[in-house]
């Protein structure tokens, strides 16, 4: 029975579900009649053709009543309500709704129990295009008013201000009077009034005004103009593939660029560069300034950088050939005359002179003689060395040196190349044992006065010195004043020729000077003479000697004095500081550990690889929040200290135990410091609040350390004043013993 109740059921179900969709089917068909309907009732009244489908449309459905559901009597309506008004009146859904109108049963689908009823005017539109509301008409004038402070998206674009613009330009007051032009192609429906005449139709759009960026025309580069296309082409591959550059600073496409750019050229066809500012904001003024101080051809260009091409007729072999060959000539020419040459020289051309077969001793051999400007230094500033040291990093070698002493030949040889050139290179020999370039460079130095640059066990480096004379130039400096000094001879023996023929009586009874005279030191003689008479050679110095000891007394009392005061300045701070720290008494309630536990703690504290390294800053509150974060994750800790006194090392453990509040196991002698070994407790629980408010901080700490080492070290300097003054006292006692014995 159970199943079978079950089926029928199912069956009513189902047979409501098809009759259901069957209603729905039905009702879409007539929907479509009606629009059909409507449709050809627009057609029947051509004055309202266009503006019906502006107007709501019907709500369809297939359970309206037969009145409102009949398409005849729809059209009848229509067309006796027509003749006075343009526009269709529409049954309203409202006429359906009066108590007295027969509810529509709508067939439900199977999961609803029971039927539905519904007013006809609460149906669903079960049309595909539901009417939409219309909205009312605005005037010209509204619409201008409107777009002037209605909200604008993108206020900002081109766009946005063209809407602006055309808003502008129709609002009322800038409106003009002109003769109204009417289009064949426009017509107007329905009324023909001149405000609807006026109206624009909705398919009827604006024309868009449109404003394109204008591009900038692309300049055609000298490359573009002179190369093929294929070799532009490969150029511009290979130069987006470059990652090594010229660096272009604010100074510009100077000298050192243009060197840089060539010597590139010398392993490449191709030269990057790549400009800082102000140049980097105009490129096409570096590819110009580029393009002519370099004499390439700018093929590619990407941001703030160029590529320069050096061209296709550029030889690089040929001139660095030529310029490595003037090099060597010249250097040949340097070194011509001073010696043998060095033939197994293992650095490039020229080759050096063998200063080991110079002669040892050359006689008659002297320093040069050396006259520095008036009014100037011989000494060299830190500029000018470090320019000389520049300098001779890229001059050839001009000697190679193997022996320590007898250096008379060498020094005869470069005083010789001075004359051509202001420094001296001096290579050291490889493989010569016991060779000592300190005491070359002492040597070539002794031997001809010149100034070292540099010394090291590769290269000695001598400059001549600004106060340097060629041979030549001494020579007419020494001829110059050889003649002076005969010229002076000649004026004073003449002078004395004049003197000796003029006779004059000095009467030294006349009023004038007595410096320098007899008469002043005979004036001496007695005022001052009874003074000296008595004294002798040892009491003249032994007043001299307590006389120094006073002075040197009253120094070092001044300076003792200084460092007393600066202890108690010292001392004042120190105390100020100590004030803030009160330290932490220990627990008289504490665990007790057996001696196994003892050694059981220790050994697994001189296992342990972390520890904490305790400072110069002592005890602070840092290192008791060090000591609780080891603590979480192990029970033991191990605090290295480098304190030297075990004394102070036996203070530090203690302090750390009262302030963390753990039990000290054992204090461990390492190879360097002391190892304290603290163990948390059986009861121990995480501290809320780490830092300690009794402690110092760890600037604080740091300042206490630093005064007390300066006290320590004033009190030390102080100790020395204190003694240097009591030897001086008791040497000034025996001083004044001495004078009263020699005075008795």
């Amino acid at each position: 029975m159970v199943s079978s109740t079950r089926d029928i059921s199912s069956v009513h179900h189902q047979s409501n579900w098809c009759n259901w969709k069957r209603v729905s089917a039905a009702g879409l068909v007539i929907g479509s009649l009606t629009k059909i309907s409507i449709l050809l009732q627009m057609q029947c009244n051509s004055s309202t053709t266009l503006f019906s489908f502006f107007l709501p449309r019907l709500p369809t459905s297939p359970f309206i009543s037969s009145s409102s559901s009949n398409p005849k009597s729809f059209t009848n309506c229509s067309q006796s309500t027509n003749h006075n008004n343009p526009h269709p009146i529409l049954p309203s859904p409202d006429s359906h709704s009066h108590p007295n109108a027969a509810t529509a049963r709508i067939p439900t689908p199977p999961w609803v129990k029971g039927p539905l009823r519904l007013q006809p005017h609460e149906l669903a539109n079960l049309s595909n295009n539901p009417p939409k509301p219309r909205k009312p008409l605005e005037s010209a004038e509204e619409k201008a008013d409107k777009a002037l402070t209605a909200k604008e998206s993108g206020v900002r674009g081109k766009k946005a201000m063209s809407k602006i613009v055309r808003s502008i330009e129709t609002l009322p007051g800038n409106q003009q009077q002109s003769p109204v032009v009417v289009d064949s192609s426009s017509f107007s429906l329905g009324s023909s009034d001149s405000d609807d005449a006026n109206k624009k139709l909705p398919w009827v759009r604006e024309e868009k005004v449109v404003r394109y960026r204008l591009k900038k025309d692309k300049v055609v580069t000298q490359a573009e103009l002179v190369l093929d296309q294929d070799l532009l082409e490969r150029l511009r591959a290979e130069a987006a593939r470059m990652r090594i550059w010229v660096k272009v600073k604010k100074l510009g496409v100077t000298q050192r660029v243009v060197d840089e750019i060539k010597s590139a050229w010398e392993t490449n066809e191709l030269a990057m560069a790549k400009f800082d500012l102000p140049l980097c904001r105009n490129m096409d003024r570096a590819r110009e300034i580029v393009e002519l101080k370099t004499g390439g051809l700018v093929v590619w260009t990407w941001k703030d950088s160029l590529v320069v091409y050096r061209g296709c007729n550029y030889e690089v072999a040929k001139n660095s050939g030529i310029s490595n060959m003037v090099d060597d000539r010249e250097g040949d020419r340097l070194l011509e005359g001073l010696g043998p040459r060095f033939v197994d020289w293992w650095m490039p051309k020229p080759l050096p002179v063998d200063a080991d077969l110079l002669p040892e001793v050359v006689p008659g051999y002297m320093p040069p003689s050396r006259r520095w400007p008036p009014y100037g230094r011989p000494q060299l500033k830190d500029t000018e060395l470090t320019s000389l040291r520049k300098l001779a990093r890229i001059l050839p070698t001009h000697f190679v040196l193997g022996r320590n002493r007898r250096l008379q030949g060498l020094a005869f040889a470069i005083l010789k190349l001075w004359q051509n050139s202001n420094i001296a290179k001096i290579a050291i020999k490889w493989g010569v044992p016991n060779t000592d370039n300190e005491q070359m460079a002492n040597e070539l130095k002794r031997l001809t006065g010149g100034v070292l640059l540099l010394r090291n066990k590769f290269f000695i480096i001598l400059y001549r010195g600004k106060d340097y004379l060629p041979s030549e130039v001494a020579t007419l400096v020494s001829e110059r004043e050889t003649e002076i000094r005969r010229c002076h001879l000649d004026e004073e023996s003449s002078r004395k020729k004049a003197a000796d023929s003029v006779h004059i009586v000095v009467d030294p009874s006349l009023n004038s000077s007595k410096t320098g005279t007899l008469y002043e030191f005979w004036d001496i003689q007695n005022k001052f003479g009874g003074l000296v008479k008595g004294k002798k050679e040892n009491e003249l110095q032994l007043e001299a000697e307590k006389a120094n000891l006073e002075r040197e007394l009253r120094i070092q009392e001044r300076k003792l004095f200084i460092l007393e005061m600066k202890i108690e300045n010292s001392m004042r701070e120190l105390t100020k500081l100590n004030s803030e720290w009160v330290p932490t008494e220990n627990d008289a309630d504490r665990e007790i550990l057996t001696d196994e536990e003892r050694e059981c703690f220790r050994k697994i504290a001189q296992k342990l690889r972390s520890s904490l390294v305790l400072g110069r800053r002592g005890v602070f509150d840092g290192v008791v929040e060090g000591l609780y974060q080891h603590w979480k994750h192990r029970e033991v800790v191990k605090v290295i200290t480098m304190q030297r006194t075990f004394t102070q090392v036996i203070y530090t453990a203690k302090s750390l135990e009262a302030e963390s509040g753990g039990i000290l196991v054992s204090v461990e002698k390492l190879s360097k410091g002391h190892a304290i070994i603290l163990y948390r407790g059986k009861n121990y629980r995480r501290p809320q609040k780490f830092h300690s408010e009794n402690l110092l901080t760890k600037r604080e700490a740091l300042q206490r350390s630093i005064l007390m080492q300066r006290i320590g070290s004033l009190k030390f300097f102080a100790h020395q004043r204190r003694q240097a003054i009591t030897n001086m006292r008791s040497e000034l006692e025996q001083l004044q013993k001495s004078e009263e014995r020699n005075g008795i």
